[in-house]
């Protein structure tokens, strides 16, 4: 699966759904993969932060840019394991573990108070003052049990999402 003119077999496509927990089928891969080598315009084997920003719900996402840190250079494989999180079959703590790497922006382990801060800054735009946001940031940490000084690792950040309202799905068009 080295370069993007190549063809998948069925074995390419059974190591790859084994490598995504089986939550797409070998249809899903197989529309996957075309959707890949569109992506993959210089046909290298991976996609660019470039090749990302030629989708246009993934350059006006207002988290773009931290996304492009997650995503450049990813092979077919790594590029399916990444939309995992995305599927609906994918479990909470799958969906929270991609939502808390675009958070821990150092990849230390840790998500400050400052991290959340420039991600939600991100998100809210101008419609909220770094005041509002910082007022708003304390309350709900505190309700989880935590102050501003506290640093949230990954089972905090399940301990604090993993609720049933949390949605984060995107459909694979199957051709």
């Amino acid at each position: 699966m080295g370069s993007a003119s190549y063809t998948l077999t069925q074995y390419d496509i059974e190591d790859v759904q084994e490598h995504c927990n089986y939550l797409f089928s070998q249809q899903e891969i197989v529309s996957l993969y075309k959707r890949f080598c569109q992506l993959d315009r210089n046909a290298k084997g991976f996609i660019s932060a470039d090749e990302f920003l030629s989708v246009p719900e993934f350059a006006m996402n207002p988290l773009s840019q931290r996304l492009l840190k997650m995503v450049d250079g990813l092979n077919f494989k790594d590029f399916v394991i990444f939309l995992s999180a995305f599927n609906p079959k994918a479990s909470m703590p799958q969906k929270i573990e991609l939502i808390f790497k675009v958070y821990d922006s150092d990849y230390n382990g840790k998500v400050t108070f400052k991290d959340i801060m420039e991600v939600l800054r991100d998100l809210s735009g101008s419609y909220m003052s770094d005041k509002q946001i910082e007022e708003v940031l304390i309350k709900v940490m505190q309700e989880a049990g935590y102050s501003k000084d506290s640093s949230l690792l990954l089972d905090d950040f399940v301990k604090i999402l993993d609720h049933p309202g949390l949605k984060m799905e995107v459909e694979v068009p199957v051709e």
